[in-house]
């Protein structure tokens, strides 16, 4: 589904910062936009930023019940900064799983910004998992029946002298000296 991306950006609020931008919504089956001006309240703009693709896969409802399942549904988009001074920053991804943008956050190199969804969004995404969700069900892995205490190799086992044991203490070497 195309989703358009809105950015607003305001005046920084220190001098080191001439604005500050954020993504504030999404605009499910937006067509294509370049950094078109949405709105302006005085030194305030909001941009249609880019129109990117969200694309849901089956092997990742988990994730989407996650972020489904939270206070407020989000969408999450990956941004990057750009060098050009008309279009600040770079729409990389918009992503519903909450696990793929946690992803994107560990570098530091990207910026990820949590913006609700709509309701139709929701519901899009809620039937998508309705189709494609197998719960799986949790087996706990059973230990062997075989005792592994028993076995005695000698490393580091002090009824067993020898001279080049890495393993043994400095006390117990200092006795063998003596």
């Amino acid at each position: 589904m195309p989703l358009g991306i809105v950015l607003r950006r305001s005046p920084g609020v220190t001098r080191w910062a001439k604005y500050a931008w954020r993504a504030v919504a999404v605009l499910p089956g937006a067509g294509p936009a370049e950094w078109r001006v949405l709105r302006q309240e005085g030194e305030i703009y909001e941009y249609h930023a880019a129109t990117l693709t969200l694309e849901l896969h089956g092997a990742e409802t988990e994730a989407y019940l996650s972020g489904l399942s939270a206070e407020v549904p989000s969408i999450f988009v990956v941004m990057r900064e750009s060098d050009d001074a008309d279009c600040p920053l770079d729409m990389f991804l918009v992503t519903a799983s909450p696990y793929q943008a946690q992803d994107h956050t560990d570098s530091g190199d990207e910026i990820v910004e949590k913006v609700p969804m709509p309701p139709g969004l929701i519901a899009w995404i809620r039937d998508f998992v309705e189709e494609f969700h197998e719960h799986e069900v949790f087996v706990k892995r059973k230990r062997d029946k075989q005792r592994v205490d028993l076995k005695e190799d000698g490393i580091g086992d002090p009824r067993i002298g020898k001279a080049a044991d890495v393993y043994a203490s400095p006390a117990l070497k200092k006795r063998r000296l003596q």
